[in-house]
């Protein structure tokens, strides 16, 4: 590493050394080590088939910041690494890609298949992570992990085992969420809803015997030719006497009967509802207790099938007009009315899902759920904010069975195995050899594999070797804090603490830190379609890592989104460069002698004044980081260095600097000590060039990432000292306003007098007032009595300064009196146009309100006018 810092910042000839210096020096490795306490995160793996986006930004730099800051305070700070192999997203882009080949999964076969995945993997899977390294995450990639892994593979096969075992994991046949598109089935998790503008088809349905008919309401007519039943509620004594009768299904002919169940409710539409098993979770519930026939009428990419006559073949949207138009036809459509309602969607592909009945793998979770809600109940794992504890609690306990078994060859192939011979079934971690039933020898596995999210449940303790009872599960596990955002929580979160709780007896993590979405500067979700998204390594391209990392993290509160902002970036950016240039500044002036950061044994008032600030930062910052308000502390590092340390401190130490001697070595010991300890502070939020800072200034570590975090010391605290050189700082404040306001340049010196009960404090700060507040001289007194002078008020002091000093008498009278007539002709302009009643009538009423709001101005401009001519006078 360099020893000196180059005259301007320039994150991109330095960002990508320093990454390499940090891995090849191993410090984002850990190690099991007795005398350290552990800190675990592990990372929500990104799929294989991502490019890094701003969702992921903020999630690592987030990560980043706590591994980063655990590790300064002297912790065995683990961050594990790694990727999801996404069956449903991996399978789809290698099927698109095949389809251009034009060959298709069933061309290859499944092992041909699986060969091209595992090709797709190595050639995309590590892209995101060099990625993720351009942002600085300091992962430890030596422990990378993947989800269909060797280790991960032998924790999935194991809890399948298990829970199959306990009867927990069984298979069966009922209605799931089906995805035409990806083919497959999908969990109640994995289907977002959104509002679709529909329709509700009156029909009537004529009784078998001819006496009537009964009228219901749908708003999927194509589901009608699976109808095996009509159901009214038993208490409606509008239909009790027609309950045991049958119905004749319009189309299609088939008498279906007329079924009471409490399931119907009587105040909506007509009370009469269609009763589809095959196709609707309610309406196979009511056929499970009516004992009623499962008729499927679409196939697997939502065609009608072969038994659906005239309709079959049809795509289930080009199906439901036919249908509707028979309808009409046939005299059985009553009315239409438009409907909006929910509609169920598949989260990968968008595409409207399909409830289906099917032969699928499921686990049962209400014995599951049950100790993952008392986990966080009791406090072992907390969610931050801890709102979203609610919306845990609300999906935890109206849970359904979990349909885990997915129609892909991309994954977990499910364990279970069936004999050719007679049909047994056989869980195993490995192929039996033979069938506990009829001992034959050949069996054949099952098709499916397991849903992504059944590894994924296990990451926490699956990456450090469960079930082995390994070295690092025993010290790093459990872990510490998942940092994830709100839209997993059902997904992904709940899924973790209920495996953990149930395969290790402990929960997986003992805070959850919830952050929301980055939307763009509009407020607006960053989407392929809007074409707002902002891609990261761009930004990290034009800014620098430091500057995405800073603006992402300073505009993190918990549980809320944040609007992505280039000129946020930017303001990073110039804090970096102002960050370096102090350095550069402290450099150029370092004596030889200064070889630590270390303090002097003399220090006044301006230093004890300084150390108390940043004495009162390093406390307020690290309990700011320990209650996870990471934007909070960001913004307080960022103020003290920009103001405190650059704007004050060191223009104050100038001077000295300048004298020599002993003042000017011990105003530098502090600026290298203040500036060691806040690179510290920043590290987290602005690794790289708080590392490259490090390397050029005295330090005490190797690196910066090895250093100690700064803790509060009571002997930096000069509370005195403190105030009274605030008392100071307040009226150089006051004098600089006053000038501002009356535009006079820092070039033009004035005599300053203070009329103040602390007449030794200000004496001794003359130095002070002369270079910050631009004074020629500083008069003490207990009182003073000028005329003609500016006075500034603050609490402790009056300040007068002569109005001769300030300005040139004659030329302002002669500026004040040329924008006096200037002003004049205004107000007499926009009065005369305001006093003319035709353009008060018919001037739009904007237009009027615009030229009143003007000459308003104009008149309150003219009082200063005014007011300002007088103090002259």
């Amino acid at each position: 590493m360099k020893k000196e810092l180059e005259k301007v910042y320039a994150p991109k000839e330095f960002e990508d050394r320093i990454y390499q210096f940090w891995q090849e020096n191993g410090y984002f490795k850990a190690d099991p080590d007795p005398k350290k306490e552990p800190y675990t995160i592990v990372i929500p793996p990104p799929n294989i088939t991502g490019q890094l986006h701003m969702g992921h930004a903020l999630d690592e730099t987030l990560q980043d910041i706590l591994i980063r800051y655990k590790r300064l305070q002297g912790y065995a700070a683990l961050w594990v690494p790694g990727t999801d192999h996404a069956s449903i997203a991996t399978e789809a882009k290698i099927v698109e890609a095949m389809k251009k080949e034009g060959i298709s999964k069933e061309d290859l076969g499944r092992e041909k298949f699986l060969e091209r995945a595992w090709d797709w993997k190595r050639q995309y899977g590590g892209r995101i992570v060099e990625q993720l390294k351009k942002l600085g995450s300091s992962c430890d990639w030596s422990r990378e992990r993947f989800t269909l892994d060797d280790g991960c593979s032998e924790a999935v096969k194991e809890v399948f085992v298990r829970l199959y075992e306990k009867g927990l994991i069984y298979q069966g046949e009922r209605i799931i969420n089906w995805c035409p598109h990806c083919l497959t089935s999908i969990s109640d998790a994995e289907v977002e809803y959104s509002e679709q503008h529909g329709h509700f088809w009156h029909l009537r349905y004529p009784l078998a015997d001819g006496s009537g008919w009964l009228e219901l309401a749908t708003t999927r007519p194509e589901t009608m030719l699976g109808d095996t039943a009509v159901a009214v509620n038993p208490e409606d004594g509008r239909y009790k006497h027609l309950v045991g009768k049958t119905l004749t299904l319009p189309l299609v002919g088939r008498e279906i009967p007329i079924v009471a169940d409490d399931y119907v409710d009587r105040e909506f539409g007509t009370g009469v509802v269609k009763i589809t098993p095959a196709h609707d979770p309610n309406d196979f519930e009511v056929g499970l207790r009516h004992n009623l026939p499962v008729i499927n009428v679409m196939t697997d990419d939502a065609h009608m099938t072969e038994d659906c006559g005239k309709y079959a073949g049809m795509e289930r949207y080009e199906a439901r007009k036919a249908i509707v138009a028979d309808l009409e036809e046939g005299g059985y459509l009553v009315k239409v009315e438009e409907h909006v309602h929910n509609v169920g969607e598949c989260y990968r592909c968008s595409t409207t899902v399909e409830p289906r009945v099917s032969k699928q793998w499921f686990v049962k979770m209400e014995p599951l759920a049950k100790p993952a809600i008392e986990a966080v109940k009791n406090g072992e794992t907390k969610f931050v904010p801890e709102r979203f504890d609610k919306i845990y609690y609300h999906w935890m306990e109206n849970i359904k069975d979990w349909c885990i078994s997915r129609q892909l060859w991309w994954g977990h192939r499910i364990p279970a195995y069936y004999c050719d011979t007679c049909g047994e079934t056989v869980v195993s971690k490995e192929e039996p050899h033979t069938c506990p039933k009829c001992g034959a020898t050949s069996f054949h596995q099952d098709e499916d594999t397991l849903d992504t999210w059944f590894s994924s449940a296990l990451w926490p303790f699956s990456t450090l070797g469960w079930p082995e009872q390994t070295e690092d599960l025993k010290y790093f596990y459990p872990t510490n804090t998942l940092v994830t955002g709100y839209d997993i929580i059902f997904f992904w979160v709940a899924r973790m603490i209920f495996s953990a709780v149930e395969h290790t007896g402990e929960v997986p993590f003992n805070t959850v830190l919830i952050h929301g979405l980055v939307r763009d500067e509009q407020g607006r979700k960053m989407s392929k379609s809007l074409g707002n998204g902002i891609d990261p390594l761009e930004v990290i391209d034009e800014f620098g890592a430091d500057a995405l990392r800073y603006m992402l993290a300073s505009g993190n509160s918990p549980g809320n989104d944040l609007r992505y902002s280039e000129d946020k970036v930017k303001a990073a950016r110039n804090f970096a460069n102002k960050l370096w240039n102090a350095t550069r500044f402290i450099l150029m002036n370092l004596s030889d002698e200064i070889t630590a950061p270390v303090l002097p044994d003399t220090l006044t008032l301006e230093d004890k004044w300084v150390l108390t600030k940043y004495n009162n930062l390093v406390k307020e910052v690290t309990e700011n980081l320990d209650k996870f308000e990471l934007g909070i502390a960001a913004s307080k590092v960022y103020d003290f260095i920009w103001d405190y340390l650059c704007d004050w401190y060191i223009e104050l130490t100038k001077t000295r600097i300048q004298a020599g001697g002993e003042t000017a070595l011990n105003a530098q010991k502090v600026l290298v000590y203040i500036m060691a300890n806040c690179l510290k502070l920043l590290h987290p939020f602005m690794p790289f060039i708080t590392e490259e800072i490090w390397q050029a200034i005295p330090n005490d570590s190797a690196s910066i990432m090895i250093a100690k975090w700064p803790v509060y010391e009571d002997s930096l605290n000069f509370s005195a000292e403190e105030k009274d050189f605030e008392k100071i700082m307040d009226a150089i404040k006051g004098i600089r306003n006053a000038r501002a306001e009356k535009n006079v340049p820092p070039s033009r010196k004035a005599v300053v007098y203070a009329a103040t009960e602390h007449e030794e404090l200000f004496r001794s700060c003359k130095a002070f007032f002369e270079k910050l507040a631009s004074a020629s001289d500083l008069q003490v007194a207990a009182d003073w009595s000028i005329d003609g002078a500016v006075q500034v008020v603050t609490n402790d002091a009056r300040l007068f300064i002569p109005m001769e000093d300030l300005i040139d008498k004659d030329k302002e009278l002669e500026r004040l009196n040329r924008e006096k007539a200037n002003c004049e002709k205004d107000i007499k302009m926009l009065s005369g146009k305001l006093s003319n009643e035709k353009f008060v009538s018919k001037a739009p009423a904007n237009i009027v309100e615009q030229e009143r709001e003007k000459l308003a101005r104009a008149e309150e401009k003219m009082a200063k006018i005014l007011e300002s001519i007088q103090a002259l006078g």
